[in-house]
């Protein structure tokens, strides 16, 4: 099977999303063994983030990763996953 360039691309961008994950889970694992409380290390990551945002691609792009975050926050793109039976 021979793949696109934008097949190719799309999972490049899938696997670095998945390391950023992953890495990010590391951390938050450490601040807690640490005794951060979650909201502060909640906080803490949203101003890096927003602030490399802020840096790579101006407020707007700042602006509409928060208006993104958001609509996934409503429609429940972070609730914890329910067992099913």
């Amino acid at each position: 099977m021979i793949r696109s360039g934008g097949d190719i691309d799309a999972m490049l961008r899938e696997h670095m999303r998945l390391t950023a994950t992953e890495s990010q889970k590391t951390a938050w694992a450490e601040a807690e063994a640490w005794g951060i409380d979650p909201d502060i290390m909640a906080e803490a990551a949203l101003a890096a983030a927003l602030g490399a945002m802020v840096a790579e691609g101006g407020e707007d792009a700042a602006l509409a990763l928060i208006e993104a975050m958001r609509e996934r926050v409503i429609q429940g793109a972070f609730e914890p996953e329910q067992t099913r039976h």
